[in-house]
C-alpha cells in the first residue's frame, strides 16, 4: 500500500466509523475498529509480496477476526510451515504477547524450514519462540494458560505421519487457559472419505476433526464458512485443484 493510499485511508476511516457509531452504537463501533485493527496489519507495508499472493487465497483479515487474537496474548502456531500464519499473529499480539510457533524434527520440508529460519531474521517476528517438538509434546511444561492455538491446514498430515491425535489434541487442551481458543482449518475431503485422503489429496472430512477435537474436552463455538467453496468437488489433490478449495475452519473452546 503506497503512502498516498495510506493517508488516504487514515482521512476516510474516522468518517466512516462515526457513521457506524450513529447507526449501531458503540457496540458496533467496537466491531468495526477491530475489523480495521486486523486491515492495517494485513497491509503492512513491511509484508511480503508473497506473502499478500496467500492472502488472496487465505483472507487473512477474517481469519484474524475469527481468532479474536489481541495486542498481548500468548499463542501457539502449530505446523508453522513457512511462517505465514506465524508472522500476521506476531504482528497482532506485538511486543507485550508471545508467538510459539511449532515444527516437529520431520515436518515441513527443507524448503518451508528454511523459508521459516529466513522469515524469523524480520523484526516483526522478534516476539516469536520457534519449537522444535512432536506433535503429541507441542509446547514445554513451563508454557500454560495459552490464549489461543492455531492449526492451519496441516491437521490432516498428523494420520499419515502417524500422530497420537488424541494424545496431541488433550496436550492442546492442557496449555490452554479456561476458555481459551483452538481453531483448525483445512482441507475438507467429501462425505464418507473419512481420513482416507489424507495423504493422497491431502484431505480431511471435517466431521472426523470436530469427533476427534470435541473428545479432547474442547466445545464448537463458531465455524467459519469464508473460506468454502461448494464448487470444489473435493476429488483431486489440493495442489491440482482447478477451483479454489472448499476448507473448513472450526473454533472450538476449552470451557
Amino acid at each position: 500500500m503506497t503512502r498516498m493510499r495510506v493517508e488516504w485511508w487514515r482521512k476516510i476511516i474516522p468518517l466512516g466509523l462515526a457513521v457506524t457509531l450513529l447507526a449501531t452504537g458503540c457496540a458496533g463501533l467496537k466491531d468495526d475498529e477491530e475489523r480495521l485493527g486486523y486491515m492495517w496489519i494485513v497491509h503492512e507495508r513491511e509484508r511480503s509480496d508473497a506473502d499478500r499472493v496467500i492472502d488472496i487465497r487465505r483472507n487473512p483479515e477474517r481469519m484474524l477476526e475469527l481468532y479474536n487474537v489481541r495486542p498481548g496474548m500468548r499463542v501457539l502456531d502449530l505446523a508453522a510451515g513457512g511462517g505465514y500464519n506465524t508472522e500476521l499473529l506476531a504482528r497482532v499480539v506485538g511486543p507485550t504477547g508471545t508467538v510459539y510457533a511449532q515444527h516437529t524434527r520431520d515436518f515441513p520440508g527443507k524448503v518451508a524450514r528454511a523459508a521459516f529460519e529466513q522469515r524469523l531474521k524480520k523484526q516483526a517476528m522478534a516476539r516469536v519462540v520457534y519449537l522444535v517438538r512432536d506433535f503429541e509434546d507441542p509446547v514445554p511444561l513451563d508454557v500454560v494458560k495459552l490464549d489461543l492455538v492455531t492449526f492451519n491446514f496441516n491437521y490432516h498430515d498428523t494420520v499419515w505421519l502417524g500422530v497420537d491425535r488424541a494424545k496431541m489434541n488433550r496436550a492442546v487442551f492442557n496449555a490452554l487457559k479456561p476458555r481459551g481458543i483452538y481453531v483448525v482449518a483445512d482441507h475438507s475431503g467429501r462425505s464418507g472419505t473419512g481420513t482416507s485422503e489424507t495423504k493422497s489429496l491431502h484431505r480431511i472430512e471435517e466431521g472426523v476433526v470436530r469427533r476427534e477435537v470435541e473428545a479432547a474436552g474442547f466445545k464448537l463455538i463458531e465455524e467459519g464458512t469464508f473460506l468454502r467453496n461448494p464448487e470444489d468437488p473435493r476429488d483431486v489433490p489440493v495442489s491440482k485443484s482447478q477451483v479454489s478449495n472448499d476448507e473448513f475452519v472450526l473454533k472450538f473452546m476449552k470451557p
